[in-house]
């Protein structure tokens, strides 16, 4: 299989399928074998997910290290050992009335800026070599490390609902966070400090890599234009994952150097930053960074010597 292609796709992940999933399913589609994902979604969650082809697979880190946003649901009332709707229930408690919009703000605020998360036993975190989720199918718990996470904002946004019947709540949320959040944990961890077991019954993620959920493209809208050689159409180029880098446009020579891995001088006053972008006929080559010894810019990451 040959990269006859390179950028990034943004996808509509349906529900169902798992990361990996997706990836194989568009090899197929566009006949290639270097492809590759940026921020694992859980089957049950849809959304965006970017996907990078070719020597766009060199900017997955890039992409991943963009905040992400979600909306979805928390239910008050039950948890479950998955922390979602796909595990078997492990504690009830019944509310006996709803909670009050402002008891809901006030906690959901409380998660705002850094906080520690305990991953959940179903997730792909390793330990001692081997994922949680292996030792969970086994019925084993084990100690999990903590983790930082970057919450920006977890705000309602609408009006919650209460099951008189079966005296649980939901509420409905958008959070805004960085790479790495367990939003289950969060439904769960939510539910913590109101004293009532919780979990994440729904869902979606609006926002990834700079992508929102209506700039994203389906599986046969994909294969639509792969059939009709139109596939640039819809991919974005790498330096979409690159937008807070300064560019700099390298003449013909700069490039030949640049192509070999040389350093370079830059005698703009006006550009110098930490790191930046090189182009070439306006597409992505490198990061260069910038070291003082020597006043010059050395590489940090090839994209392309083409």
């Amino acid at each position: 299989m040959n990269n006859k292609f390179n950028g990034i796709i943004p996808l509509y992940k349906p529900v169902g399928m798992t990361s990996f999933d997706c990836v194989s399913r568009l090899r197929k589609i566009v006949h290639m074998k270097k492809i590759g994902h940026s921020g694992t979604l859980d089957p049950n969650v849809d959304g965006v997910l970017p996907i990078c082809l070719g020597n766009a697979t060199k900017v997955v880190d890039y992409l991943m290290d963009s905040g992400k946003v979600y909306q979805g649901s928390i239910t008050i009332g039950f948890s479950t050992t998955t922390e979602d709707l796909d595990g078997d229930i492990v504690e009830q408690k019944e509310l006996n009335k709803p909670l009050s919009n402002e008891e809901i703000d006030l906690t959901l605020s409380e998660f705002i800026g850094e906080i520690i998360q305990i991953p959940p036993m179903f997730s792909a975190v390793k330990v001692k070599g081997k994922r949680l989720y292996e030792y969970a199918r086994e019925g084993l718990e084990v100690e999990r490390p903590r983790r930082k996470a970057q919450i920006d904002y977890f705000k309602q946004i609408k009006d919650s609902t209460y099951d008189s019947v079966k005296k649980q709540q939901t509420i409905y949320f958008e959070v805004g966070c960085g790479k790495g959040t367990y939003v289950r944990t969060l439904a769960v961890d939510f539910g913590k400090k109101l004293n009532y077991p919780a979990v994440m019954s729904k869902l979606t993620r609006i926002k990834s890599g700079g992508f929102s959920i209506n700039q994203t493209y389906t599986f046969n809208q994909i294969e639509d234009e792969e059939q009709k050689n139109t596939l640039d159409n819809i991919l974005q180029p790498i330096s979409y994952a690159l937008i807070n880098y300064k560019e700099y446009n390298l003449s013909d020579d700069e490039w030949n150097n640049v192509k070999n891995g040389g350093w370079i001088k830059i005698n703009q006053e006006n550009i110098l930053e930490d790191t930046i972008l090189l182009k070439y006929q306006k597409e992505a080559k490198a990061l260069y960074r910038y070291h003082e010894e020597n006043n010059c810019y050395k590489p940090l990451k090839m994209f392309s010597t083409n």
